[in-house]
């Protein structure tokens, strides 16, 4: 949704700034008073091919800024790098009179693209020009799935595609590389050979490298544990020995001057601690013991570790996990006859239910379209289209009847579809994009979107021209039909009907006036008598009478109650 629009140096505009809200905006004013300007900055900001013509004569540049926001537009600005604030999007598009020019998204540099990137998020204009959009047969398939509650049936058929598609591709590459899977079978067995016969333990590593310390300091070990123990406990003049006699002298100081008789408390933790020190240092002495040999084993234990290290993993944990996916591996990749066999069976199983499903939601599809095409044939009879065919074509005409040809299966089903018209008696059906008149696409355009859910809620959707030709009750019809899509959408429209005018909840007049020899454009937001002023104006012209007045007053007032 769009919140705001600033316009510096576009054409006629020289600096110009619009609030926006949610329901209905109208942009109203004289012919040439420049009402499509903003359609044009709003379309820079959504990407559209820029042009050095843009730029008001004797300006080096033009800009065009604005606040949006919309669904998914947090996801979209964070999944490419971009700041996120808030929920919104400050979007700024420059022009240069040399025909350069950038795209900033929250400040930070970005190509043109991704503003057509993100602009589905936020808004769709529907003219002559749209550059995307319903003039793409690409998207009336999922137009009509949206319409007719098929989305779940659709992602159902794109999940059995995918299903089917992988065993597909899993054929195709066991038939490209038997060689290569013999090859692969060949260094499996033979990596996961040798990690088993190493018969390796999880923590042996650590275990081997502290024993290999043990065994190459045994004698200082055996030295420095026979003289700790002397002399805490063998000795004449151990350390237990003179506690004892120190603690002896202790007690009768004690017995003369209680402040020494807490120390007596720890003696029996402290000499308790000394004997455990001694017999664990006795013990340690008479258990340390050279092996012949043994450091030559561990030493070229260690050098084997090290070898399958550097081909496997970085610990003994991570060779054994390697040895295992390994054989793992092995164990799935049966003999290629074998395998296809396999896959061809799931090929059959799963080309069966892709094409139930996508023959289920054909003739979903189909049935669909007939109620689409009369709810839009009737929508474009009360917009003064009563000779308009609406129809949507489907390739192939008729589903097929057995799941034979594979070629044309999609993750979108078994057919496409294409949304065509024939706007006067005697014509073919054309493709939307091929239709001529401005006037009548933007029409046709809004009679979809009344009827059908084309676009998430919230979106902004632009109406330019739809008012062409038309006036009298067909054009109360439309404002009605602009108002009820307005429930759901933010809705911006030019028009040049009173009628249309009188259903806005926001009016904009956009007008021309000369400033120092040069015309300028200036669009001023309408209160509610001037609302009234300017349907009076579009009722009757420049001469307001008060009979205008009383009929646009009417009008406005009859519109604020739709």
């Amino acid at each position: 949704m769009l919140k705001l629009l600033r316009i510096n140096n576009i054409a006629l505009v020289t600096q110009v700034e619009v609030e926006f809200g949610k329901g209905l905006t109208l942009l109203t004013g004289e012919t040439g008073a420049g009402k499509s300007i903003l359609i044009d900055a709003l379309g820079l900001l959504l990407g559209n091919r820029a042009t050095a013509e843009l730029v008001r004569s004797g300006e080096e540049r033009a800009v065009v800024e604005g606040v949006v926001e919309g669904p998914g537009l947090s996801s979209f600005l964070e999944e490419r790098g971009l700041p996120v604030e808030d929920g919104e999007a400050i979007l700024r598009r420059e022009v240069q009179i040399e025909g350069k020019g950038r795209a900033t998204i929250n400040g930070a540099l970005v190509p043109v693209s991704v503003l057509r990137d993100l602009s589905p998020r936020i808004a769709r204009i529907h003219g002559q020009h749209e550059p995307q959009g319903l003039l793409d047969p690409e998207t009336h398939l999922d137009l009509l799935d949206r319409q007719a509650g098929l989305v779940g049936d659709t992602e159902r058929v794109a999940g059995l595609y995918r299903a089917w598609r992988e065993v597909e591709l899993a054929i195709e590459s066991l038939r490209r590389g038997r060689q290569e899977g013999e090859r692969r079978r060949e260094m499996l067995e033979y990596q996961a050979g040798e990690i088993e016969k190493a018969h390796l333990a999880p923590g042996e590593e650590a275990a081997l490298r502290q024993e290999k310390t043990i065994q190459a300091n045994a004698d200082r070990l055996a030295s420095l544990t026979a003289q700790a123990y002397a002399l805490l406990y063998e000795d004449e003049e151990a350390v237990a020995a003179r506690l004892g006699q120190a603690y002896r002298k202790v007690e009768e100081l004690a017995s003369i001057d209680p402040r020494f008789a807490h120390f007596l408390e720890s003696r029996s933790a402290l000499v308790a601690q000394i004997e455990d020190l001694s017999l664990a240092l006795r013990d340690y002495g008479a258990s340390i013991s050279v092996l012949p040999g043994r450091l030559d084993q561990i030493e070229t234990r260690l050098a084997l570790i090290d070898g399958l290290k550097r081909k496997y993993g970085q610990t003994v944990e991570e060779i054994l996990a390697f040895g295992k996916r390994s054989r793992d591996e092995l164990q799935d990749l049966t003999s290629p006859a074998e395998r296809q066999a396999e896959l061809e069976t799931k090929r059959s199983a799963a080309a069966s239910q892709y094409f139930a499903a996508a023959l289920e939601l054909s003739t979903k599809r189909r049935a669909a379209a007939r109620d689409l095409e009369k709810k839009v044939t009737a929508a474009l009879r009360e917009l003064a289209m009563e000779k308009t065919r609406f129809k949507v074509r489907f390739d192939p005409d008729i589903p097929p009847a057995a799941a034979d040809d594979s070629s044309t299966w999609t993750e979108r089903g078994i057919e496409n579809a294409e949304l065509l018209l024939s706007p006067n008696p005697g014509e073919d059906l054309k493709p939307l994009a091929r239709i001529a008149s401005g006037g009548e696409l933007s029409r046709i355009l809004l009679a979809l979107n009344s009827v059908a859910s084309l676009d998430d809620a919230g979106k902004t959707l632009v109406f330019d021209e739809v008012d062409a030709g038309i006036g009298g009750g067909v054009a109360e019809v439309l404002g009605r039909k602009l108002k009820a899509i307005a429930a759901r959408h933010q809705v911006l429209c030019v028009t040049h009907l009173p009628q249309v005018a009188s259903f806005a909840d926001r009016h904009y007049a956009v007008r021309k006036r000369v400033e120092r020899g040069r015309t300028v454009t200036e669009v001023k937001a309408l209160a509610a008598d001037e609302r009234v002023e300017e349907v009076a104006r579009m009722l009757g012209g420049e001469t307001i009478t008060e009979t205008a007045r009383r009929h646009a007053r009417e009008m406005v007032k009859q519109g604020l109650r739709t």
